[in-house]
């Protein structure tokens, strides 16, 4: 069987081959002309270059393929135009499921975000819930979810999965967490009691193949963790597992995001990253908790990796690269 995965040189893409890959499938990665994998991905992978924004560029690369998990996108960060992020998440979706439909793909998986449903107050958030995005990248993600509902709607096979704050071995993107945990820089924002809802990429990776295997063309289904945890015990069980003090520090809402303006534009000016952006302070700030007991009824999901074990194994696996 032929499947053929985009953003296959990401974090949650790479992980994806790996697995399919270890399952027996014959699996083609998409790539960007300028990306390369970040980690080594085994021999009986399959390259091709494409840009998933330039229709002709997917022309024909679909043919013949019997699943198809859309993968390929750009996580939130500061100095990026919303516009890039429409560009490649709303449009790009449109012209991956234009091809698909064209090569007669059997099942499709577009990979999305529960961020789309923005802050969640109250009870765990199921996928019922509106969409309220509330920063540009989830914005985008809810309009290329739009765009997979449309091509459901008119017979395409696609299903939509949303993984939730997934970290673990390979991911450099929460990376920068570990370290000021490590450093003593990390602090938490109106004592820390807001929640978060992280998701070991093993779990992500096994959600996300049961809703390409038996999720229903038009579904949505919540691929999290156990819990939802707070960003106090976050950094508490980081601490713990690089074996130095719990952190300690912290600021008020409003200051936290006044530094972080300051922070955007400094960096800004000499065009770096910032350490700390203000769309950080509200996700550091806010709460976001989802059920995945759809998942569960639906796919047979449930997590298997609480936080403490989950991140036992990135750190294990950072220290091994001598990364922290």
């Amino acid at each position: 069987m032929k499947v053929v995965v985009t953003g296959a040189t990401g974090f949650v893409g790479g992980a994806l081959v790996r697995a399919l890959l270890a399952e027996g499938y014959d699996v083609l990665g998409v790539k960007r002309p300028s990306s390369t994998p970040r980690t080594s991905q085994p021999p009986t992978l399959t390259w091709a270059t494409a840009d998933v924004t330039h229709p002709a560029s997917l022309r024909g690369l679909f043919d013949g393929t019997d699943w198809l998990i859309h993968a390929a996108g750009m996580l939130g960060q500061a100095g990026v135009p919303e516009r890039a992020y429409f560009a490649l998440h709303e449009q790009g979706t449109n012209n991956v499921l234009a091809e698909a439909e064209k090569a007669g793909v059997r099942r499709i998986l577009y990979v999305s975000s529960p961020g789309v449903l923005g802050p969640i107050s109250g009870p765990p958030a199921d996928e019922t819930a509106p969409l309220a995005p509330s920063n540009p990248y989830e914005r985008s993600k809810a309009a290329a979810e739009q765009v997979a509902q449309v091509y459901a709607s008119a017979g395409l096979p696609v299903m939509i999965a949303r993984p939730e704050f997934i970290y673990g071995p390979t991911d450099l993107h929460v990376l920068g967490l570990f370290k000021a945990v490590r450093d003593g820089r990390f602090f938490t924002i109106d004592g820390g009691h807001n929640t978060c809802h992280p998701t070991y990429i093993d779990d992500a990776v096994a959600g996300m193949l049961l809703a390409m295997r038996n999720g229903r063309p038009g579904h949505i289904y919540h691929i999290t963790g156990p819990q939802p945890v707070t960003f106090r015990e976050l950094g508490q069980t980081i601490a713990a597992a690089l074996d130095v003090p719990p952190p300690r520090l912290n600021l008020p809402r409003w200051l936290a995001w006044l530094g972080a303006a300051g922070l955007e534009i400094g960096m800004g000016l000499i065009n770096k990253p910032p350490p700390l952006s203000r769309t950080g302070v509200a996700f550091f700030s806010e709460d976001r908790c989802f059920s995945w007991q759809k998942a569960h009824a639906d796919l047979g999901y449930t997590p298997q990796f609480d936080l403490e074990r989950g991140v036992a194994e990135t750190v294990a696996w950072y220290r091994e690269k001598g990364l922290v």
